[in-house]
């Protein structure tokens, strides 16, 4: 897409009330590495990722998304986008401007159609990374997020419309019509998708890993530490990647993925997938099935901080 100004997918920045076990649990457990902490709040980085963090972790009273962020090329590019969606009409939260976060850079934030926050920037510094081992089954990247919506047609043609996204396939149903649209920003099947839900929420955020075995493998720690797997494991139709979900202390799902499709954006023509199909859902057969009560798990609590900005 020529004026496509988003590159990639940043970082999900998450509040809650318990801090402590929330970071214990990323930093811990899930295989991220706290790079900065200040104030109750915290930023953690995959190992095998050039982004300064791929989740920041904050103190609150209330549990709810801060923010998305999304990179993009150059300040040019930010300052574009910036007067894009101001002469649109969209609800900016600041003008472009130097970020005090780590890594600095130059962006901005601004709500989407469901009032979240989304922050996109340029010039973040690299951060020192490695091509990780085999068997270290550790997140190499952040790999997608999965946003939960009342009405995803909307918000679908929101994100295309304002930040250049593109579809790449969704999810459908005799009985529920569409349940998820998959969004592009890069010839990866998705940085970004939607999800039909009763309310404004993440439904889950996605962490990639190097291959196969450590996908199972970091399965398994997970399984024996005890943290509740409430999907998995098995490999999914759209996108054509692994999944296994569990849920971190805050009910929030968090998902291991591995080897999700690269598209030929030139040719690709999106599909429409029944979701009633098992095999749409799991193309192995190994997980258990997808069923309201799991559907419910990602439903998670109402976002609380819709169409208000994050203090940080």
């Amino acid at each position: 897409m020529s004026d496509r100004l988003i590159t990639h997918l940043r970082h999900v920045d998450l509040a809650v009330p318990d801090f402590e076990r929330q970071r214990d649990f990323y930093a811990g457990v899930w295989g991220l590495t706290e790079v900065a902490d200040d104030s109750g709040i915290s930023f953690l980085a995959a190992e095998g990722s050039p982004e300064r963090y791929v989740v920041r972790l904050r103190r609150d009273a209330e549990k709810r998304l801060d923010l998305v962020a999304f990179g993009a090329a150059s300040p040019a590019d930010v300052d574009a986008l910036a007067e894009r969606l101001g002469a649109a009409g969209v609800r900016l939260i600041g003008e472009p401007a130097a970020l005090a976060t780590p890594g600095g850079g130059y962006g901005f934030r601004f709500f989407d159609v469901d009032g979240r926050t989304v922050e996109v920037s340029a010039d973040v510094a690299v951060r020192a990374h490695r091509r990780l081992e085999e068997r270290e089954a550790v997140p190499v990247r952040l790999s997608h997020v999965v946003l939960n919506s009342p009405d995803i047609g909307a918000t679908r043609r929101w994100y295309e419309a304002h930040l250049g996204f593109a579809l790449s396939d969704t999810l459908s149903s005799p009985r529920m019509g569409e349940v998820m649209h998959f969004l592009r920003c890069n010839p990866r099947h998705h940085s970004l998708a939607i999800a039909k839900g009763p309310h404004t929420s993440v439904h889950h955020v996605s962490f990639e890993m190097r291959g196969l075995d450590e996908y199972m493998y970091g399965t398994g720690r997970l399984l024996r530490a005890g943290v509740r797997m409430i999907w998995g494991p098995g490999r999914h139709l759209a996108g054509d990647n692994t999944f296994s979900y569990f849920l971190d202390p805050h009910g929030n799902t968090v998902e291991y993925t591995t080897e999700l499709e690269t598209l030929d954006e030139d040719a690709w023509h999106p599909h429409v997938y029944d979701f009633s199909r098992p095999e749409v859902t799991d193309q192995w057969g190994t997980a258990n099935p997808m069923n309201e009560l799991v559907a419910k798990e990602s439903f998670n609590d109402p976002d609380r901080g819709v169409f208000v900005a994050p203090p940080v």
